[in-house]
């Protein structure tokens, strides 16, 4: 097993939630667990596809999995019923932190078509791509910026990709509408935490008032420390806000 393989206990968790074959019969010559081993590695690594190591099996059946689970929502169904799991058994702290990142696009994504729902294999899956196809010019150069909102135990609870030159605070409203995990059994999906923690890139007035603040209230800070509030969902003090920082 390489270094960020599947574990047995993760592949014991994840074999559940797998799609079931169409149809009986001989075993595939390449197993599941091998073959999304190799994503894994791709989408940590970053390589081209053709670069993926034969240990994981042929690289074309690799991405076949991964493209066809991408289109048909396998992944998100996957996703959606960890997070619905995980909320069962009590492991998702729901104080979530909203924040940004930029990474830098490869070259040849210019030559990418302006609009994307016009291409033959639309790239989107069951989602629709941005006709932008979240690609951008900023200081950083051609860069997408992913939006996300993230639970204190540092696992994604929704994401927004825009171009890397969107601001961030335009963003912290559609990252939140998001964030949805349905119940095991009887309920409403539950879509509110119980506390947000971004930093002052999103202290608009719009954005106090979607975490239930006062429409009045403005962020002051004193001697570099923001004010606590006492509201359902708050941005915190420093001291309460540094600890999420992992660089």
């Amino acid at each position: 097993m390489g270094r960020g393989d599947l574990t047995d206990e993760q592949w014991a968790a994840l074999e559940p939630l797998l799609p079931k074959g169409a149809r009986a019969g001989r075993p595939p010559v390449w197993p599941r667990r091998q073959l999304i081993d190799g994503i894994r590695f791709r989408v940590r690594t970053g390589v081209p596809w053709r670069d993926v190591p034969v240990k994981y099996g042929p690289w074309g059946r690799i991405y076949d999995l991964f493209r066809r689970w991408q289109r048909n929502g396998t992944w998100q169904r996957i996703l959606t019923r960890l997070q619905s799991l995980a909320d069962a058994k009590g492991v998702i702290t729901w104080d979530l932190s909203v924040d940004s990142t930029l990474c830098r696009a490869h070259q040849h994504a210019a030559g990418a078509r302006k609009q994307g729902d016009l291409q033959k294999e639309p790239a989107g899956g069951i989602f629709t791509e941005p006709r932008d196809h979240g690609l951008g010019r900023s200081r950083g150069g051609f860069t997408t910026k992913l939006h996300l909102a993230v639970e204190q135990g540092q696992k994604p609870m929704s994401i927004v990709i825009t171009a890397g030159q969107r601001g961030d605070s335009p963003q912290f409203e559609p990252v939140l509408a998001k964030v949805r995990v349905p119940r095991i059994g009887p309920g409403r999906p539950r879509v509110r935490p119980d506390r947000v923690r971004a930093d002052k890139a999103y202290a608009s007035g719009k954005n106090l008032a979607v975490t239930g603040m006062r429409d009045d209230f403005r962020l002051r800070t004193t001697q570099g420390q923001v004010n606590q509030v006492p509201t359902d969902l708050i941005w915190t003090s420093v001291q309460d806000y540094r600890p999420r920082r992992v660089d």
